[in-house]
C-alpha cells in the first residue's frame, strides 16, 4: 500500500495537513522531532484538512504552524479528522 502524502509545517504541530483525500486504513507518514511518524488513518479525511498525528484530549491544544489554533472539544486520536466538529477557536484578549 502506498503512502499518502501530508504536510507538517512546524516540529510543534500536533496535526498535519493532507495533500490528498485520505480514507480510512491508508498509511500517512512525517518526519517530526528528527523521527519517522506513520499513522493509520481512521476515517475520511478531504484534501486540506488536518489529519491527527497525535492523541489530544478534550481541552487540549490543536498546534498548526506551531501555534495553538483551537481546543479540542472531544478527545482525538491519532489518525481522526481535525475540524469544526471536534475543534473550537480559543479567543485570546
Amino acid at each position: 500500500m502506498a503512502i499518502k502524502k501530508i504536510h507538517l509545517h512546524d516540529e510543534k504541530d500536533n496535526v498535519a495537513v493532507a495533500l490528498e483525500d485520505l480514507e480510512p486504513g491508508d498509511k500517512v507518514r512525517v518526519e517530526k522531532g528528527g523521527k519517522e511518524v506513520e499513522i493509520s488513518v481512521k476515517e475520511r479525511i478531504p484534501f486540506g484538512h488536518k489529519v491527527a498525528l497525535e492523541l489530544i484530549d478534550a481541552g487540549g491544544k490543536v498546534v498548526k504552524y506551531g501555534e495553538i489554533i483551537g481546543a479540542a472539544t472531544e478527545k482525538i486520536e491519532p489518525g481522526e479528522h481535525v475540524h469544526t466538529h471536534n475543534v473550537r477557536s480559543l479567543k485570546f484578549t
